[in-house]
Protein backbone atom coordinates (compact mmCIF):
# COMPACT_ATOMS: atom_id res chain seq x y z
CA UNK A 1 0.00 0.00 0.00
CA UNK A 2 1.31 3.51 -1.10
CA UNK A 3 2.26 5.61 1.80
CA UNK A 4 1.48 9.30 0.63
CA UNK A 5 4.31 11.78 2.02
CA UNK A 6 4.20 15.49 1.44
CA UNK A 7 5.94 16.31 -1.61
CA UNK A 8 6.31 20.30 -0.78
CA UNK A 9 9.18 21.90 0.65
CA UNK A 10 9.29 24.25 3.09
CA UNK A 11 9.14 27.87 1.82
CA UNK A 12 12.44 30.05 2.67
CA UNK A 13 11.43 33.48 2.71
CA UNK A 14 10.11 33.57 5.89
CA UNK A 15 13.52 31.80 7.16
CA UNK A 16 15.52 34.99 5.08
CA UNK A 17 13.02 37.59 6.84
CA UNK A 18 13.80 36.08 10.00
CA UNK A 19 17.65 35.75 9.66
CA UNK A 20 17.87 39.13 8.18
CA UNK A 21 15.92 40.88 11.04
CA UNK A 22 18.14 39.22 13.70
CA UNK A 23 21.06 40.58 11.43
CA UNK A 24 19.71 43.69 12.02
CA UNK A 25 19.29 43.40 15.68
CA UNK A 26 22.58 42.23 15.81
CA UNK A 27 23.73 45.28 13.89
CA UNK A 28 21.62 47.92 15.80
CA UNK A 29 23.67 46.22 18.97
CA UNK A 30 27.28 46.23 18.26
CA UNK A 31 26.50 50.37 16.60
CA UNK A 32 24.88 51.39 19.79
CA UNK A 33 27.76 50.03 21.87
CA UNK A 34 30.41 51.58 19.75
CA UNK A 35 28.13 55.02 20.18
CA UNK A 36 26.92 55.08 16.39
CA UNK A 37 23.73 53.49 16.70
CA UNK A 38 21.17 55.16 13.70
CA UNK A 39 18.37 56.69 14.13
CA UNK A 40 15.59 57.87 11.84
CA UNK A 41 14.66 61.29 11.88
CA UNK A 42 12.71 62.37 8.38
CA UNK A 43 13.28 59.55 6.44
CA UNK A 44 16.89 59.66 7.39
CA UNK A 45 19.66 58.38 9.17
CA UNK A 46 21.11 60.32 12.44
CA UNK A 47 24.05 59.00 14.09
CA UNK A 48 24.70 59.10 17.99
CA UNK A 49 27.82 61.42 19.07
CA UNK A 50 30.48 60.45 20.78
CA UNK A 51 28.12 60.84 24.37
CA UNK A 52 25.74 58.31 22.71
CA UNK A 53 23.34 61.01 22.43
CA UNK A 54 22.01 62.93 19.40
CA UNK A 55 23.37 65.81 18.14
CA UNK A 56 21.48 68.76 19.29
CA UNK A 57 21.41 69.89 15.31
CA UNK A 58 18.87 67.27 15.11
CA UNK A 59 16.92 68.28 18.11
CA UNK A 60 13.68 70.03 17.54
CA UNK A 61 13.35 74.20 18.09
CA UNK A 62 11.84 75.09 20.95
CA UNK A 63 9.74 78.41 20.78
CA UNK A 64 9.75 80.62 23.88
CA UNK A 65 7.32 83.27 24.21
CA UNK A 66 9.06 86.88 23.66
CA UNK A 67 7.34 87.89 27.07
CA UNK A 68 6.30 85.64 30.02
CA UNK A 69 2.46 85.83 30.85
CA UNK A 70 4.13 86.16 34.97
CA UNK A 71 6.41 89.61 34.10
CA UNK A 72 3.37 90.72 31.89
CA UNK A 73 4.26 93.94 29.87
CA UNK A 74 7.33 94.25 32.16
CA UNK A 75 10.80 95.72 30.14
CA UNK A 76 14.34 95.18 30.58
CA UNK A 77 14.44 98.74 32.36
CA UNK A 78 11.64 97.98 34.66
CA UNK A 79 12.82 94.50 36.02
CA UNK A 80 16.59 96.50 36.55
CA UNK A 81 17.97 96.60 40.01
CA UNK A 82 17.57 100.15 41.37
CA UNK A 83 17.90 102.30 43.95
CA UNK A 84 15.09 101.98 47.32
CA UNK A 85 15.18 105.46 47.69
CA UNK A 86 14.08 108.47 45.09
CA UNK A 87 16.68 111.27 45.03
CA UNK A 88 19.43 108.73 45.77
CA UNK A 89 22.89 108.89 44.27
CA UNK A 90 23.62 105.67 41.87
CA UNK A 91 26.94 104.23 43.11
CA UNK A 92 27.22 100.95 41.26
CA UNK A 93 26.14 97.99 43.37
CA UNK A 94 24.91 100.88 45.70
CA UNK A 95 23.48 104.32 46.29
CA UNK A 96 23.80 107.32 48.63
CA UNK A 97 21.68 110.03 50.30
CA UNK A 98 21.91 112.69 47.72
CA UNK A 99 21.47 114.95 50.85
CA UNK A 100 22.40 114.65 54.30
CA UNK A 101 19.17 112.94 56.09
CA UNK A 102 16.72 115.47 57.64
CA UNK A 103 16.80 115.74 61.61
CA UNK A 104 12.98 116.59 62.79
CA UNK A 105 12.76 119.59 64.91
CA UNK A 106 12.20 117.61 68.06
CA UNK A 107 15.26 115.60 67.63
CA UNK A 108 17.81 118.85 67.25
CA UNK A 109 20.55 117.86 69.08
CA UNK A 110 20.07 114.12 69.27
CA UNK A 111 21.61 113.34 66.02
CA UNK A 112 24.87 111.42 67.73
CA UNK A 113 26.35 108.20 66.17
CA UNK A 114 23.79 105.98 68.38
CA UNK A 115 20.39 108.20 66.41
CA UNK A 116 22.50 108.02 63.24
CA UNK A 117 23.19 104.52 62.91
CA UNK A 118 19.20 103.51 64.35
CA UNK A 119 17.85 105.65 62.16
CA UNK A 120 19.77 104.21 58.75
CA UNK A 121 19.33 100.51 59.67
CA UNK A 122 15.16 102.04 60.22
CA UNK A 123 15.01 103.31 56.95
CA UNK A 124 16.06 100.39 55.39
CA UNK A 125 20.13 101.16 55.07
CA UNK A 126 23.78 101.60 57.13
CA UNK A 127 25.39 104.59 57.75
CA UNK A 128 28.33 104.37 55.44
CA UNK A 129 32.05 104.17 56.42
CA UNK A 130 34.73 106.54 56.30
CA UNK A 131 35.91 104.84 52.55
CA UNK A 132 32.53 104.89 51.06
CA UNK A 133 32.16 108.54 51.64
CA UNK A 134 35.35 109.61 50.12
CA UNK A 135 34.94 107.00 47.22
CA UNK A 136 31.57 108.79 46.52
CA UNK A 137 33.03 112.90 46.85
CA UNK A 138 33.01 112.85 43.09
CA UNK A 139 29.51 112.32 42.48
CA UNK A 140 27.81 113.05 46.12
CA UNK A 141 27.66 116.61 47.12
CA UNK A 142 28.98 116.06 50.64
CA UNK A 143 29.84 118.12 53.69
CA UNK A 144 32.69 120.78 52.65
CA UNK A 145 34.57 124.17 54.08
CA UNK A 146 32.50 126.96 53.07
CA UNK A 147 34.92 128.05 50.42
CA UNK A 148 34.26 125.02 48.14
CA UNK A 149 32.08 125.29 45.29
CA UNK A 150 28.05 124.59 45.98
CA UNK A 151 28.29 122.81 42.82
CA UNK A 152 30.08 120.13 43.58
CA UNK A 153 29.75 120.10 47.05
CA UNK A 154 27.22 120.77 49.94
CA UNK A 155 28.32 124.19 50.86
CA UNK A 156 24.94 126.55 51.12
CA UNK A 157 25.17 128.65 47.94
CA UNK A 158 23.83 132.08 50.13
CA UNK A 159 24.49 131.53 53.44
CA UNK A 160 22.65 133.16 55.71
CA UNK A 161 24.78 134.78 58.36
CA UNK A 162 22.36 135.11 61.31
CA UNK A 163 22.83 130.84 61.11
CA UNK A 164 26.03 130.91 61.11
CA UNK A 165 28.83 130.45 58.37
CA UNK A 166 31.11 127.44 59.23
CA UNK A 167 32.74 124.78 57.95
CA UNK A 168 30.81 121.51 57.47
CA UNK A 169 31.79 117.78 57.75
CA UNK A 170 29.91 114.47 58.13
CA UNK A 171 29.88 111.66 59.86
CA UNK A 172 30.63 107.91 58.83
CA UNK A 173 29.89 104.62 60.52
CA UNK A 174 33.85 104.18 61.21
CA UNK A 175 35.32 104.58 64.85
CA UNK A 176 38.32 104.73 66.67
CA UNK A 177 39.65 105.52 70.10
CA UNK A 178 41.86 108.13 71.07
CA UNK A 179 43.10 106.60 74.51
CA UNK A 180 44.84 102.99 75.47
CA UNK A 181 42.60 100.20 77.82
CA UNK A 182 39.40 98.25 77.49
CA UNK A 183 37.30 100.92 79.12
CA UNK A 184 38.50 103.38 76.17
CA UNK A 185 35.63 101.95 74.03
CA UNK A 186 32.75 102.42 76.99
CA UNK A 187 31.48 100.38 79.39
CA UNK A 188 28.31 98.17 80.25
CA UNK A 189 29.44 98.95 84.55
CA UNK A 190 28.61 96.85 87.18
CA UNK A 191 24.54 96.81 88.08
CA UNK A 192 23.71 97.15 91.80
CA UNK A 193 23.11 93.59 93.24
CA UNK A 194 25.56 91.84 90.99
CA UNK A 195 27.12 88.60 92.76
CA UNK A 196 30.76 87.04 92.46
CA UNK A 197 30.42 83.17 91.63
CA UNK A 198 30.74 81.55 95.20
CA UNK A 199 31.82 78.17 94.37
CA UNK A 200 34.85 79.65 92.83
CA UNK A 201 35.25 81.96 96.04
CA UNK A 202 34.78 85.14 93.95
CA UNK A 203 33.84 88.59 96.14
CA UNK A 204 30.67 90.68 95.42
CA UNK A 205 32.11 92.84 92.30
CA UNK A 206 31.70 96.69 93.03
CA UNK A 207 28.93 98.53 91.77
CA UNK A 208 30.28 101.05 89.20
CA UNK A 209 27.91 103.47 86.70
CA UNK A 210 27.84 102.10 82.84
CA UNK A 211 29.48 104.43 80.11
CA UNK A 212 27.62 103.57 77.08
CA UNK A 213 28.90 106.71 74.79
CA UNK A 214 32.76 107.30 76.33
CA UNK A 215 34.05 110.74 75.06
CA UNK A 216 37.46 108.15 74.64
CA UNK A 217 35.21 106.48 71.87
CA UNK A 218 35.20 108.78 68.77
CA UNK A 219 33.62 108.57 65.17
CA UNK A 220 35.76 109.51 62.06
CA UNK A 221 34.05 112.34 60.06
CA UNK A 222 34.45 113.26 56.38
CA UNK A 223 34.18 116.51 54.42
CA UNK A 224 34.39 117.03 50.28
CA UNK A 225 37.36 118.72 49.78
CA UNK A 226 36.93 119.80 46.24
CA UNK A 227 35.21 116.35 45.26
CA UNK A 228 38.94 114.89 46.66
CA UNK A 229 37.31 113.42 49.50
CA UNK A 230 38.93 113.93 53.17
CA UNK A 231 39.21 113.34 56.92
CA UNK A 232 37.80 115.99 59.05
CA UNK A 233 38.64 114.23 62.91
CA UNK A 234 37.14 112.53 65.11
CA UNK A 235 33.87 113.53 67.25
CA UNK A 236 32.98 111.86 70.41
CA UNK A 237 29.88 109.26 69.68
CA UNK A 238 27.40 111.33 71.84
CA UNK A 239 27.94 113.99 69.83
CA UNK A 240 25.49 115.02 67.17
CA UNK A 241 26.70 115.32 63.53
CA UNK A 242 25.44 115.82 60.28
CA UNK A 243 24.83 112.39 58.33
CA UNK A 244 23.22 110.47 55.50
CA UNK A 245 22.45 107.01 55.01
CA UNK A 246 23.73 104.13 52.52
CA UNK A 247 21.29 101.35 51.02
CA UNK A 248 22.24 98.38 48.76
CA UNK A 249 20.32 98.04 45.23
CA UNK A 250 17.42 96.42 45.44
CA UNK A 251 16.36 96.67 49.12
CA UNK A 252 12.96 97.73 50.24
CA UNK A 253 13.60 101.28 51.80
CA UNK A 254 11.01 102.75 54.06
CA UNK A 255 11.47 105.95 52.55
CA UNK A 256 9.12 105.06 49.47
CA UNK A 257 6.22 105.40 51.97
CA UNK A 258 5.85 101.21 52.34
Amino acid sequence: MPIFTSARRPDPVPRLLSAAALLVSLLALVFSMGGAAPAKRGGGVVYLNAQGKIPARYLPVVKFAKRSKRLGNATRKDLSVACPIPDAVDLGTWCLESGVNPVPPKDTGKNDFVYAAQKCVKEGGWLPTAAQLIGAAPKVKLQSKIDDSPLTSGVDEFANAKNGIKDAREMSGDLTTVTAGGRAAGSEGVSVGSKGNGNLGEPDPVPMPADPLPDTLNYVTVYDNYNHGGFAGGAPVGAPEKFRCAYAKGSQGTKFGD
